[in-house]
Protein backbone atom coordinates (compact mmCIF):
# COMPACT_ATOMS: atom_id res chain seq x y z
CA UNK A 1 0.00 0.00 0.00
CA UNK A 2 1.29 3.35 -0.63
CA UNK A 3 1.31 6.18 1.64
CA UNK A 4 1.56 8.77 -0.65
CA UNK A 5 -1.46 9.10 -3.38
CA UNK A 6 -0.18 8.80 -7.01
CA UNK A 7 -1.31 11.50 -9.43
CA UNK A 8 -1.16 8.85 -12.44
CA UNK A 9 -2.61 5.90 -10.43
CA UNK A 10 -6.11 7.96 -9.86
CA UNK A 11 -6.59 9.40 -12.56
CA UNK A 12 -9.87 10.39 -14.32
CA UNK A 13 -10.53 8.22 -17.25
CA UNK A 14 -11.04 11.35 -19.19
CA UNK A 15 -7.23 12.38 -19.05
CA UNK A 16 -6.03 8.94 -20.77
CA UNK A 17 -5.55 9.90 -24.81
CA UNK A 18 -4.12 6.23 -26.09
CA UNK A 19 -4.20 3.15 -23.74
CA UNK A 20 -3.08 -0.76 -24.08
CA UNK A 21 -3.27 -3.67 -21.42
CA UNK A 22 0.02 -2.66 -19.94
CA UNK A 23 0.79 1.52 -20.37
CA UNK A 24 -1.25 4.97 -21.21
CA UNK A 25 -0.84 7.90 -22.49
CA UNK A 26 -1.79 11.57 -20.89
CA UNK A 27 -1.16 15.20 -21.84
CA UNK A 28 1.20 16.41 -19.21
CA UNK A 29 -0.16 18.57 -17.18
CA UNK A 30 2.48 21.70 -16.95
CA UNK A 31 3.66 21.03 -21.26
CA UNK A 32 6.61 22.55 -21.80
CA UNK A 33 5.40 22.78 -25.30
CA UNK A 34 1.91 22.35 -27.31
CA UNK A 35 1.25 18.31 -27.31
CA UNK A 36 3.88 17.56 -24.33
CA UNK A 37 2.48 14.04 -23.80
CA UNK A 38 3.58 11.15 -20.79
CA UNK A 39 3.53 7.43 -21.64
CA UNK A 40 3.09 5.67 -18.29
CA UNK A 41 3.49 1.73 -17.26
CA UNK A 42 -0.23 1.06 -15.71
CA UNK A 43 1.66 -0.83 -12.62
CA UNK A 44 2.89 1.52 -10.11
CA UNK A 45 6.78 1.37 -10.18
CA UNK A 46 9.18 3.64 -9.73
CA UNK A 47 11.93 3.37 -11.89
CA UNK A 48 12.33 2.21 -15.37
CA UNK A 49 14.44 -0.30 -14.22
CA UNK A 50 11.65 -2.38 -12.76
CA UNK A 51 9.52 -1.94 -15.64
CA UNK A 52 9.08 -5.55 -17.26
CA UNK A 53 9.87 -6.05 -20.78
CA UNK A 54 6.08 -6.38 -21.57
CA UNK A 55 5.23 -3.10 -20.20
CA UNK A 56 7.94 -1.64 -21.91
CA UNK A 57 7.18 -2.79 -25.10
CA UNK A 58 3.60 -1.56 -24.68
CA UNK A 59 5.23 1.81 -23.65
CA UNK A 60 6.93 1.98 -26.54
CA UNK A 61 3.85 0.73 -28.64
CA UNK A 62 2.08 3.90 -27.12
CA UNK A 63 4.97 6.19 -27.79
CA UNK A 64 4.84 5.68 -31.82
CA UNK A 65 0.95 5.90 -31.79
CA UNK A 66 1.68 9.10 -29.91
CA UNK A 67 4.51 10.47 -31.72
CA UNK A 68 2.38 10.07 -35.01
CA UNK A 69 -0.64 11.39 -33.34
CA UNK A 70 0.96 14.37 -32.51
CA UNK A 71 2.90 15.20 -35.93
CA UNK A 72 -0.76 14.92 -37.34
CA UNK A 73 -2.01 17.20 -35.25
CA UNK A 74 0.56 19.75 -34.91
CA UNK A 75 3.69 21.05 -36.91
CA UNK A 76 5.91 19.57 -34.97
CA UNK A 77 9.74 19.73 -36.02
CA UNK A 78 11.44 17.05 -33.77
CA UNK A 79 10.66 15.73 -30.84
CA UNK A 80 12.54 15.05 -27.15
CA UNK A 81 11.93 11.71 -25.82
CA UNK A 82 13.33 11.09 -22.29
CA UNK A 83 12.63 9.65 -18.62
CA UNK A 84 13.66 11.00 -15.24
CA UNK A 85 14.79 8.32 -13.46
CA UNK A 86 14.98 9.22 -9.68
CA UNK A 87 14.94 12.07 -7.48
CA UNK A 88 18.68 12.80 -8.52
CA UNK A 89 17.43 12.98 -12.19
CA UNK A 90 14.73 15.25 -11.71
CA UNK A 91 11.98 12.74 -11.12
CA UNK A 92 9.15 14.52 -9.32
CA UNK A 93 6.43 12.26 -9.56
CA UNK A 94 7.85 8.42 -7.73
CA UNK A 95 5.59 6.43 -11.04
CA UNK A 96 8.17 6.19 -13.91
CA UNK A 97 6.76 7.83 -16.77
CA UNK A 98 7.87 8.73 -20.19
CA UNK A 99 7.89 12.48 -21.84
CA UNK A 100 7.40 13.14 -25.73
CA UNK A 101 7.89 16.62 -25.94
CA UNK A 102 6.87 17.78 -29.22
CA UNK A 103 9.29 20.38 -30.27
CA UNK A 104 9.39 23.35 -33.05
CA UNK A 105 11.71 25.10 -35.12
CA UNK A 106 12.19 28.76 -33.12
CA UNK A 107 10.93 27.63 -29.75
CA UNK A 108 14.30 28.16 -28.21
CA UNK A 109 17.47 30.22 -29.89
CA UNK A 110 19.32 27.41 -30.35
CA UNK A 111 18.42 23.54 -29.86
CA UNK A 112 21.93 21.94 -30.31
CA UNK A 113 22.27 19.86 -27.20
CA UNK A 114 18.67 19.26 -26.52
CA UNK A 115 18.69 17.21 -23.32
CA UNK A 116 22.07 17.63 -22.81
CA UNK A 117 21.12 20.55 -21.32
CA UNK A 118 20.07 19.05 -18.20
CA UNK A 119 23.72 19.76 -17.11
CA UNK A 120 24.27 23.12 -18.20
CA UNK A 121 27.81 23.18 -17.63
CA UNK A 122 28.28 20.00 -20.11
CA UNK A 123 25.68 20.73 -22.60
CA UNK A 124 27.87 22.69 -25.15
CA UNK A 125 30.56 20.36 -26.89
CA UNK A 126 30.54 22.01 -29.96
CA UNK A 127 33.26 24.83 -30.64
Amino acid sequence: MRDVVCPFCDLPDSRVVLANDLAFVLRDAYPVSPGHTLVIPRRHVASYADVKPAEREAMFALLDLARHELAATFAVDGFNIGINDGRAAGQTVMHVHMHLIPRFVGDVADPRGGVRWVIPAKARYWD
